[in-house]
C-alpha cells in the first residue's frame, strides 16, 4: 500500500484530496493558505485536518526512509531474506520496525555476547534445535574450558541460557504478541512511597486500572506523581499467559534435561529482557496517546481563548492586583495606547481605600473610562471588592470585568514588552497587558508563550517540541482566521500570518514606519525579503482598512480580484455598493451557474460572496461577549440550589471550570453537563462560553464549588 493510499484510508477522504494536498504541501504552501484558498483542490479540508494530515505524511515518509535504511543494513550484513523483506514492507509503525531490526542491530556487550565469546554459540544452537541428544551431561562437559572461565557445567549451562534468552527476546513475532496480550490483559498499578504523606496524588496511593481503559489524564497524573517521587508506577502483565505462550512457541522436545533448561531460559528471557522492554514501550505509548489527548484539549482551549471577541472602541482602566507592593493601574485608549499609569494601595497591609478611590475617580473622569479590567491573580478578591464599592459611588455608569492574567508576568519581562515600554516598570507593563487582553485578546496573547496562558493540563510534562509545534500551529490558525490590519498590527502578530517569517514581519513594521501606511496590498511586494511566494501566502490574511481598494479590507485573495469584477458585472453591483454593504449574499441562488460562468470553484465563490456581504468583518464578533459586572458576590454568599451565569475559563478531560464571579472558579464535572452520555466536555462547552449553572456542592473551607448545567 502506498503512502497516498494509507492516508486515504486513515482520513477517509478521496484520492484526489490526498494527491492534491500532498502536492500543495510539497510546493511549500502554508496550512492556512491551503485551507482558505485551495478548497476545490482539497475538497474543503479544514486547517485542523490539514495539520494532522501533514504530520501523518511526515511520519509515513520517515517510516519509509527508515525501512530503506534497515533493509540496506541487513543486506550489508548478508542476512537479508525474502521473509525479512516482507516483514519490513508490512511494518506500519516504528516500533514494529525496531522489532524486526533488533536481531541485526549492533549490540553492546551483553551476557549473550560474552557467552558467545567463550565459544558457547555452537552448543546453544544444538540445544535450541532440540534434536535428540544421547548424553546431555557429556555434551555439556565438552564445553567446560577453564581458560574461558567455564569451570563447571552450571557455568556452561548459564552461558547457553543467556544466548538463547536473547535469541527469544529478539524474535519480532513473540514481542508483538506479548505487547498485544499485555496491553489487552494488563493493568497499570500505582502505589504510594509513603502512604502517610499528604499530596494531590492520594487517589493513586493504591490504584489499579486496565491498560486498555485507563484515560489519559490519569496516566499523566501518575507519571507526574512518579516523577515527583511520591508514587511508584508499574505495568502488571499477565505473566502466566505470556510464559505459557513462549513455552508453546519455543519448546518442542520431550527430552527432560533440554525441556528443563529451556523452561528456565524462557522465564528468564521474559522477566529480564522482554518484560521490562515491553513495559517501557507500553508506558511510552500510553503517555504519547495521553499527551496527544491533552494536546488536543489544550489546542481547542487555546483557540477558543484566542478567538474571544474584542471589546471595541472602549477606554479601559486596568488593575494588576497585589498586596504589599500595591495595585498597578494603567489607562489604555481604544487603540491600545497607554495613556497613564499609577500605583494605588487599597489592599492589605496599607488599605488606603479612600485615597485609592480618589486617584481612580480622577483617572476615570479625566480619560472618560468605559470599563475596568481586574487581573485575577493575587489580591484580586480584595481589589474586586474595592472596585465594586467605587462603581456604586461614581456618577458615570461603568462596569468591571475579571481578566485572566495568566502569562502577563511572562510578557512583562519579555524582550517584546521591553521594546514596547522601555520606560515602564515590569509590573506596569503587566497592567497595560491586562487592559489590552480585554480590548483585543488575540493581538495581546500572541506575545506570550502559549504554554504560559493557563488553559492547558500537564503541559510541562509533555514532549516540549511537539507541544510547541502544535500550539504555534493553533496560534497561526487563529491569527489567519481573523486576519490582521497590516498598518496597525504588531510584529508579534504579523509573524503568525501565513508565509511571513520573523524577519519579514520586522521588515513590514520598519517599512511602514519609514514609508507610511500601506494603501494597497501590492505594496507589500516592496517590503525587503517579501517575494511573490510569500505574497501569495500572506496577502489574503492582511487587511488594509482605508486603502485604495475596498477588496483589500476583505478575505478575498488578490488572485481572485478579477473574479469579483466579473461577479459584480453579472449581479449589477459596483465596488461602491460593496462599501455601502448593499450586497446580500444570501439572496443569490445561482452559485453553480455563476461559478461556471466565472470559471471559479463554487467554494471559492461562496467565500467571496460572504466577504463582499460584510467587508472587514471580524469572525470573533459571533462569540459571546464577556460578562460585565457592577457588584461582587462572595463565596460565603453562595447557597446550594442557587442558579448563576458564568464564563467557562478552562476545559479539561473531566469537566470545565466556570467563573461565576466569586474569584474561585467552580467545577462542572462531565457527569453534570448534560443528560446524555458524552466522551469529552468539549462536546458541550468551550472557553469563553456564557453558561447557566446551579450550585450543587459547597466547601467554603477548601474553596471548592460544585456546579451543574443539567436542565438549565
Amino acid at each position: 500500500m502506498t503512502i497516498a493510499q494509507q492516508l486515504q484510508n486513515e482520513f477517509q477522504i478521496q484520492a484526489f484530496q490526498v494527491e492534491n494536498t500532498i502536492q500543495l504541501i510539497d510546493e511549500g504552501n502554508t496550512i492556512p493558505f491551503i485551507a482558505r484558498y485551495r478548497k476545490e483542490k482539497t475538497g474543503s479540508l479544514d486547517d485542523v485536518i490539514l495539520r494532522d494530515f501533514h504530520q501523518r505524511l511526515q511520519y509515513l515518509r520517515n517510516l519509509e526512509e527508515k525501512k530503506e535504511q534497515i533493509l540496506e543494513t541487513i543486506q550489508g550484513q548478508g542476512k537479508l531474506t525474502e521473509e525479512i523483506k516482507k516483514q519490513l514492507q508490512k511494518a506500519s509503525t516504528l516500533v514494529e520496525l525496531e522489532d524486526i531490526y533488533r536481531p541485526f542491530r549492533p549490540k553492546r556487550r551483553t551476557r549473550a555476547t560474552i557467552a558467545k565469546e567463550k565459544g558457547l554459540d555452537p552448543l546453544a544452537k544444538i540445544i535450541w534445535e532440540q534434536d535428540s541428544i544421547t548424553s546431555f551431561d557429556t555434551l555439556i562437559e565438552q564445553y567446560i574450558n577453564p581458560e574461558q572461565e567455564l569451570v563447571t557445567k552450571e557455568e556452561v549451562i548459564q552461558g547457553v541460557q543467556d544466548i538463547i534468552a536473547e535469541q527469544i527476546s529478539d524474535e519480532p513475532t513473540y514481542r508483538q504478541h506479548i505487547r498485544n496480550i499485555t496491553f489487552n490483559k494488563g493493568t497499570l498499578v500505582s502505589k504510594a512511597k509513603d502512604a502517610t504523606e499528604v499530596s494531590v496524588y492520594e487517589m493513586y496511593y493504591d490504584y489499579e486500572e486496565a491498560l486498555k481503559k485507563i484515560p489519559g489524564h490519569r496516566i499523566l497524573a501518575m507519571n507526574r506523581g512518579e516523577k515527583e517521587k511520591i508514587l511508584t508506577v508499574k505495568v502488571e502483565a499477565p505473566v502466566e499467559d505470556i510464559i505459557q505462550y513462549l513455552t508453546y512457541q519455543t519448546i518442542k522436545t520431550g527430552q527432560e534435561e533440554i525441556r528443563s533448561l529451556l523452561q528456565v531460559t524462557v522465564e528468564d528471557s521474559y522477566k529480564r529482557l522482554i518484560g521490562p522492554a515491553i513495559e517501557r514501550e507500553i508506558r511510552n505509548e500510553l503517555t504519547e496517546k495521553a499527551e496527544e489527548g491533552a494536546l488536543k484539549v489544550f489546542s481547542e482551549n487555546l483557540q477558543q481563548l484566542l478567538l474571544q471577541p474584542p471589546i471595541l472602541n472602549k477606554i479601559v482602566l486596568s488593575i494588576d492586583p497585589a498586596y504589599r507592593t500595591g495595585c498597578k493601574v494603567a489607562v489604555v485608549d481604544h487603540t491600545g495606547k497607554a495613556l497613564d499609569t499609577t500605583i494605588i494601595y487599597p489592599t492589605p497591609p496599607q488599605k488606603k481605600i479612600e485615597e485609592s478611590k480618589k486617584v481612580l475617580t480622577q483617572m476615570i473622569e479625566k480619560y472618560q473610562v468605559d470599563l475596568i479590567a481586574i487581573g485575577n491573580g493575587t489580591a484580586s478578591r480584595e481589589t474586586e471588592q474595592f472596585v465594586a464599592e467605587l462603581i456604586q459611588e461614581l456618577s458615570r455608569k461603568i462596569y468591571y470585568v475579571i481578566v485572566n492574567e495568566a502569562g502577563a508576568s511572562v510578557y512583562s519581562a519579555s524582550p517584546i514588552a521591553v521594546e514596547e515600554f522601555p520606560d515602564f516598570d515590569v509590573s506596569l507593563r503587566s497592567a497595560v497587558s491586562i487592559a489590552r487582553r480585554l480590548q483585543d485578546p488575540l493581538a495581546e496573547l500572541v506575545k506570550i508563550d502559549p504554554k504560559s496562558i493557563g488553559v492547558g493540563q500537564y503541559q510541562h510534562d509533555m514532549n516540549q517540541k511537539r507541544l510547541e509545534e502544535t500550539l504555534q500551529g493553533v496560534v497561526e490558525n487563529s491569527v489567519n482566521q481573523v486576519g490582521v490590519d497590516v498598518n496597525t498590527a504588531s510584529f508579534s502578530l504579523l509573524q503568525y500570518i501565513a508565509g511571513i517569517s520573523n524577519r519579514v514581519a520586522k521588515n513590514i513594521v520598519i517599512y511602514r514606519e519609514e514609508k507610511g501606511a500601506f494603501t494597497k496590498r501590492e505594496e507589500l511586494l516592496k517590503v525587503p525579503q517579501l517575494g511573490p511566494k510569500a505574497f501569495e501566502q500572506c496577502a489574503g490574511f492582511l487587511r488594509i482598512r482605508e486603502g485604495e481598494n475596498i477588496l483589500d479590507n476583505t478575505g478575498v485573495h488578490p488572485e481572485s480580484y478579477h473574479v469579483v469584477t466579473g461577479l459584480l458585472d453579472e449581479l449589477g453591483y459596483t465596488l461602491k455598493d460593496i462599501q455601502d454593504n448593499q450586497l446580500k449574499a444570501g439572496s443569490i441562488s445561482t452559485i453553480e451557474l455563476l461559478a461556471e460562468k466565472l470559471q471559479v470553484g463554487q467554494e471559492t465563490l461562496k467565500d467571496i460572496l460572504q466577504e463582499l456581504a460584510k467587508p472587514g468583518r471580524d469572525p470573533r464578533e459571533e462569540m459571546p461577549q464577556p460578562i460585565l459586572r457592577q457588584d461582587i458576590l462572595a463565596l460565603e454568599d453562595l447557597k446550594e440550589g442557587m442558579i448563576l451565569e458564568g464564563t467557562v475559563r478552562n476545559v479539561i478531560d473531566f469537566g470545565a471550570f466556570v467563573d461565576i464571579g466569586v474569584h474561585q472558579d467552580g467545577l462542572v464535572h462531565i457527569s453534570q453537563m448534560v443528560d446524555r452520555y458524552i466522551k469529552h466536555p468539549l462536546e458541550v462547552v468551550a472557553i469563553g462560553d456564557i453558561v447557566k449553572v446551579k450550585v450543587i456542592q459547597l466547601d467554603v473551607a477548601k474553596k471548592r464549588i460544585g456546579l451543574s448545567m443539567k436542565g438549565l
